[in-house]
C-alpha cells in the first residue's frame, strides 16, 4: 500500500477559449484533510475536478500542474493518475451484481479469486452491507446504492478523492450519514479529498479549508 501524501494544485487554470473560467489556483490537501471547493453554477468547479482526474473535455484548456507527493500528474492519462470522484449518481453498473460491481474497480495486482473475493466481502462489511455480494443493484435503497458506490471507487486503491456533490440529491438525515461515512472512510485511508458542493453545512462538515471560485473580470 501506497503511503498517503499531499494533493498538490500548482498555478491551475482552466479556461474555454480566451474565458478563463477562475483565478489561478494554488492550493495543498493534506493527508485525510478536505479542500471545499464552492461558487455559483458556471464558474468552473466540476472542470476543476475534471483538470485533477485528467477528465477534462478537450473544448477546455488548461495549464498549472498537478501533483500527489513528488509525483507529476499533469500528463498522465486518468488510468494512471489514481485519483478516485464520486459524482450526484451513483454509476453502479446494472448487467453486474453488487460484487460484481466493487470487483470491477480492483487493481489486477489483487489476485488469485479467492482473495479478491475476501476484498468484496470486507469491503461490504465495512459498508454495513454483509452478504450483498449477489445482489442486484436495482434492489437496493438509494442510499446503499451510494454506499456501494464509495466502496468501488475506493477498491480501486485511489491515492486522492474527489467529490462533484455525491450529497446533492439526498434528504437532511441520509445526507448527514452518508456525508460522515465517506469522510470516515477516506480519512481513515489518509486521502486528500476535493469537495465541490453548494451547500454550507458540507463544508461545515468537510472541517477543511473552503475555496470559493470566481470568474475572473
Amino acid at each position: 500500500m501506497t503511503s498517503p501524501a499531499a494533493l498538490h494544485l500548482d498555478h491551475l487554470v482552466v479556461a474555454l477559449g480566451d474565458h478563463t473560467l477562475f483565478d489561478p489556483i494554488t492550493a495543498t490537501v493534506e493527508p485525510g484533510q478536505c479542500l471545499t471547493v464552492m461558487g455559483p453554477s458556471g464558474c468552473g468547479k466540476s472542470s476543476l475536478l475534471a483538470c485533477v482526474a485528467g477528465t477534462l473535455d478537450p473544448v477546455f484548456s488548461a495549464s498549472g500542474r498537478v501533483y500527489i507527493g513528488n509525483v507529476d500528474l499533469t500528463t498522465l492519462p486518468p488510468e494512471r493518475r489514481r485519483v478516485g470522484i464520486l459524482f450526484q449518481d451513483d454509476l453502479l453498473f446494472p448487467h453486474l451484481s453488487v460484487g460484481a460491481n466493487l470487483g470491477f474497480a480492483l487493481p489486477a495486482s489483487v489476485r488469485p479469486k479467492a482473495a479478491r473475493r475476501i476484498r468484496i466481502e470486507q469491503a461490504l462489511s465495512d459498508a454495513g452491507l454483509a452478504g450483498f455480494a449477489d445482489r442486484d443493484p436495482a434492489t437496493l435503497s438509494g442510499g446503499q446504492r451510494a454506499r456501494v458506490a464509495v466502496m468501488r471507487t475506493l477498491a480501486a486503491e485511489p491515492l486522492a478523492l474527489l467529490l462533484d456533490e455525491p450529497f446533492g440529491k439526498l434528504d437532511a438525515q441520509l445526507r448527514g450519514d452518508f456525508r460522515r461515512f465517506v469522510f470516515d472512510h477516506a480519512r481513515a485511508r489518509g486521502l486528500p479529498i476535493v469537495l465541490v458542493s453548494h451547500d454550507e453545512a458540507d463544508a461545515a462538515a468537510a472541517g477543511g479549508p473552503v475555496l470559493r471560485l470566481r470568474s475572473p473580470p
